[in-house]
């Protein structure tokens, strides 16, 4: 019980400190793209009371300001480059932000305090303008940090309450008015302009609580969908692993099964019976079904985790593509399907995987049978473009209904997934098919009408 309290609080402490690493970097990353706009404020702000106040003033205050604001850009570069390591280096990033902003907050309100102080007595609209625009852009920008955004909006506070209060005291202090019953209009103004601020002030933390709160709520979601990415990474993992292992294990019996069933149909064990032969001819067909159906098991397998690799070398792609209608001639005698190739007079060299696009050429031929109508015809062309080769392959069956482009080559979909569909399949050729494409820098695509029939077309750059 102890054990497991001490995990809990162990994976309480990391996740803390993993929230504090993104409000830290979310920081950083919010104060080094607002750097111009700092910049543009500060000028801003220098110029008008350069020119309409005090020019020493302005320049001392610009130069303190941009200091500031180098340092806070040092911090937040190093925030950005830490690898989230370490506990006592959170902590240390920590103090450094908030040391970085108070020397940034102290500037801004040292500038103020001395503009005010040239103006005198008198109703300060500028630097309080100057000061409400600096501590709404914290509430706005500083959200991510609370120690920071406190730190800021205390120092402006501060400064926000003093330059009225003092013009308020000096009224007092320099003048006796215990003999008056009704303030003097000066004095008036001041009272009104120091409960303004009162008024400014609340707008501004009410403001930074809103910015605050909406940002908690995006961090909240943010870590959910992590957690959830995190699971759904696990489960998928889990099902590759199942289905790779349960796919291998497969293989042995299977290649048992098809060799039995290859020998009994061959006639070496003896002659086989004419009701024994079909069954065994049905069983023969339906254990190369599943063979192919693990092998695309494997291959989507391993597309999924990039781990196709092709062996690429120069093939003659007019010999491929008769030896594959020789190959896969054997699927069409049920239906006595005839095959018219043109274009593989002559060699046609490209850069590819033999194997993968033979396999490439039996998906889409077994696709272009399985769809093809009785005594019907395949049409296999071979052409060569300014820079590729391309092979088309067409059948004259019930063709594909318009928009259909996800579901033919999808994972696992196929265009009719009614129960009363005519033809079987997974769903996963044309996918392989594509992915073992995109390996050749090559592309596949369709034209088809309902009714009429569909034309596959791959497109394979020519070796240079």
């Amino acid at each position: 019980m102890q054990t497991s309290t001490i995990f809990t609080k162990i994976s309480e402490i990391h996740t803390q400190m993993a929230i504090l690493e993104n409000q830290m970097k979310d920081f950083a990353r919010g104060g080094l793209a607002l750097v111009w706009q700092r910049q543009a404020m500060f000028l801003g702000a220098s110029l008008l009371t350069g020119y309409f106040i005090n020019i020493q003033v302005a320049v001392a205050c610009y130069i303190f300001a941009l200091s500031s604001e180098i340092f806070d850009i040092q911090i937040s570069k190093r925030v950005l480059k830490w690898d989230g390591q370490g506990d006592r280096k959170a902590n240390q990033f920590l103090y450094l932000l908030i040391i970085s902003s108070t020397f940034s907050s102290i500037s801004v309100s040292i500038f103020v305090l001395l503009v005010a102080h040239l103006e005198g007595n008198t109703l300060h609209f500028t630097p309080l303008f100057f000061l409400f625009a600096a501590a709404l852009f914290a509430a706005m920008n500083n959200h991510q940090l609370i120690k920071v955004l406190i730190v800021r909006l205390v120092i402006y506070g501060a400064t926000f309450i003093y330059i009225p209060a003092n013009d308020l005291w000096q009224i007092y202090t320099i003048s006796d008015r215990s003999e008056l019953t009704i303030p003097a209009p000066m004095e008036t103004s001041l009272w009104l302009q120091f409960l303004t601020v009162l008024f400014v002030l609340y707008f501004i933390v009410d403001c930074s609580l809103i910015f605050l709160r909406l940002y908690k709520k995006g961090q909240d979601q943010r870590v959910a969908l992590e957690v959830e990415r995190d699971r759904a990474k696990q489960a998928y993992e889990l099902q590759s692993q199942f289905v790779s292992v349960v796919s291998h294990e497969l293989r042995t019996p299977l290649t048992s099964i098809k060799g039995g069933l290859s020998l009994i149909d061959s006639g070496v064990l003896g002659e086989v019976p004419a009701k024994i032969k079909s069954v065994t001819d049905i069983a023969f067909k339906n254990s190369i079904r599943l063979g192919a159906l693990i092998n695309d098991l494997l291959d989507v397998q391993k597309l999924e985790f990039g781990k196709l690799e092709l062996e690429l070398g120069r093939i003659d792609l007019a010999h491929l593509v008769n030896e594959s209608i020789e190959a896969n001639e054997t699927f069409d005698k049920p239906l006595n399907l005839t095959f018219k190739v043109t274009g593989t007079d002559r060699p046609v060299h490209v850069q590819g995987d033999y194997n993968r696009l033979m396999q490439v050429m039996a998906n889409i031929l077994s696709n272009a049978v399985k769809f093809s109508k009785q005594d019907g015809v395949i049409d296999v062309s071979l052409e060569s473009l300014s820079t590729s080769v391309r092979v088309s392959v067409r059948d004259y069956g019930k063709g594909i209904p318009e928009n259909s482009e996800d579901k033919v080559f999808g994972q696992f979909l196929q265009v009719d997934s009614s129960k009363e569909r005519q033809t079987g399949g997974t769903g996963l050729g044309m996918y392989i098919t594509k992915k073992i494409m995109n390996g050749h820098e090559g592309s596949i695509s369709y034209i088809s009408k309902v009714d009429e029939g569909t034309t596959f077309f791959i497109d394979i750059p020519l070796s240079k």
